[in-house]
């Protein structure tokens, strides 16, 4: 198994990044607050997951060996998948997660693009024993995950968008954020975000 992969970062996209290690570029799938943490040409260390199909061989890089951690432990519930494992990660942080099991939050999970309420249900039945106590305790008040916002916002300038620009898609996208209903979905933002960038270029 891969464990982590390390060197600089040679691309970045919406989902993944690529990292070159030994003259090699690694093509890592990245939620979008991994990917705010990573720049262009800077040194970074990613824990890594890799997934082999029948197919395909796919590599899905965190920001540390617990957020893995969680990713596989995720898997091991019926119906969850890579994919959805990764989505789940996107939304909330590992102790938000766990806290959302721990007390039965039926809510946060379905804030998760693909849950539903029946999913949310046998989830937190099936993972109850299986992540843990969360490891720190939230602030009162404070939302399960960062402001989409600030996660939108460094994600754009982490893909090499000049601090203005991302401002101004931050801005463009947030009727369309406060239309949710929900918990925005950070993922879906930065893709209409890249839309606004590339028409206004």
């Amino acid at each position: 198994m891969i464990a982590f992969v390390s060197g600089p970062v040679a691309a970045l996209a919406p989902d993944s990044a690529v990292v070159e290690v030994g003259g090699i570029g690694i093509a890592v799938q990245c939620t979008p607050n991994t990917l705010s943490g990573l720049r262009m040409g800077q040194p970074a260390r990613l824990a890594t997951s890799l997934v082999v199909r029948e197919d395909s061989l796919t590599l899905y890089g965190f920001v540390d060996d617990d957020e893995r951690q969680v990713f596989e432990l995720l898997q091991t519930a019926s119906g969850v998948g890579p994919r959805l494992a990764q989505a789940m990660l996107a939304v909330h942080n590992p102790d938000a997660l766990r806290r959302a099991v721990a007390t039965g939050d039926e809510k946060a999970l379905i804030a998760v693009p693909g849950i539903g309420k029946k999913g949310a249900q046998k989830l937190l039945i099936e993972l109850k024993d299986r992540l843990g106590e969360p490891v720190g305790a939230p602030a009162i008040g404070a939302p399960v995950s960062q402001g989409w916002r600030d996660q939108l916002h460094a994600a754009l300038i982490g893909l090499g968008y000049a601090t203005r620009e991302a401002d101004e898609a931050v801005t463009a996208v947030a009727p369309q954020a406060e239309a949710a209903g929900g918990p925005p979905q950070v993922g879906q933002l930065l893709k209409a975000a890249l839309q606004t960038l590339n028409r206004a270029r």
